[in-house]
């Protein structure tokens, strides 16, 4: 091709120009985008989870003047407060003992359970059925159902209990000198969630593959041996998932000690969610409230990373490894 061509192709693309987009044109781009329906979503999602967050970091640096009747600056006098607070300390070790058990008792039953399930009882299904029932009544008619069951006077529960000679006249699980009360507000709270284990641990049985469980028995090792060595081990990602849910949860439990004995007898009963509640809307302490509530959130953030890492916790990967 000759120069003079070249050099008139070269002039030709540099002179040409799009034609411009048209108003529909770039609308209708727009819209082809994921991004754009899925950004209400994430609008919501950033206003319900990040601005609380945000207000609460702020009140944290301020109080509630009750003669200015308004939020005054405080600076670092709240969480200086925090040190010194004995009742908010006693908390902590009460949340402890409340989450420890709870937990601990909670997987035992729901496994239990599950195995159970897991060997084809008579009407199986129906009894997975009626395990779903205690999860979907609310926490605060649980309480209500239980304070009943466990009233001193008339309660099933108690009746039973006293008949077994586990508690005295003098102790009953709700009153006295309060001896029993951590024991009360946790068996709503075991009865309503050891289904979620239950159901959780069940269907990771049923998935398991059956072909080690056959080797085992070829090879003649017990029940007890292939529980242990191949069943509970190829559980480990479901008991993962199932003991990091209830331990954010049991962090923050609070219906239960509201409505049967309010933190008491004394401070018994007095978990941290509880102190955070009675700080914020009792003795209208709005800004110490809100750093008893932050420290709940890095205790149930610190808490589960330390759980991950200490048990080697693998999210899709059968060797562990994160």
């Amino acid at each position: 091709m000759a120069t003079g061509q070249v050099e008139s192709v070269d002039q030709r693309l540099l002179a040409y120009r799009p034609a411009p987009r048209t108003l529909g044109q770039t609308l209708s781009t727009f819209l082809d985008r994921p991004f754009f329906y899925i950004f209400p979503v994430i609008a919501v999602l950033l206003f319900l989870g990040v601005y609380p967050f945000v207000y609460n970091v702020r009140n944290s640096f301020r109080e509630f003047d009750v003669v200015k009747g308004q939020m005054e600056s405080v600076g670092w006098a709240n969480w200086e407060r925090l040190l010194h607070d004995d009742r908010f300390h006693g908390a902590i070790l009460t949340t402890a003992r409340y989450v420890g058990t709870a937990l601990v008792l909670e997987f035992a039953l729901g496994i239990s359970i599950a195995l159970l399930l897991n060997s084809g009882p008579w009407l199986s299904g129906l009894w997975q059925s009626l395990l779903i029932l205690p999860m979907v009544v609310p926490p605060t008619i649980t309480a209500r159902m239980f304070g009943i069951l466990m009233n001193s006077e008339f309660g099933a529960i108690s009746w039973l209990l006293l008949k077994l000679d586990v508690i005295e006249k003098q102790e009953p699980l709700l009153g006295g000198t309060g001896k029993h009360a951590l024991t009360a507000v946790m068996i709503p709270e075991i009865w309503q969630w050891t289904p979620f284990f239950v159901l959780i641990l069940l269907a990771g049985m049923k998935a398991l593959p059956t072909e080690p469980l056959e080797a085992a028995m070829v090879d003649g090792a017990s029940t007890i041996q292939r529980f242990f060595h191949i069943t509970l081990p190829m559980l480990r990602p479901m008991i993962a998932v199932a003991v990091l849910f209830r331990l954010v949860d049991l962090l923050k439990a609070f219906d239960y000690v509201y409505i049967l004995t309010s933190g008491g007898p004394g401070t018994r009963t007095w978990l941290m969610s509880f102190d955070a509640y009675q700080r914020s809307f009792t003795t209208i302490e709005w800004g110490y409230g809100s750093v008893l509530a932050l420290v709940i959130l890095v205790f149930a953030i610190l808490l589960s990373n330390i759980y991950v890492r200490v048990f080697n916790v693998g999210w899709g990967n059968d060797d562990g490894s994160r």
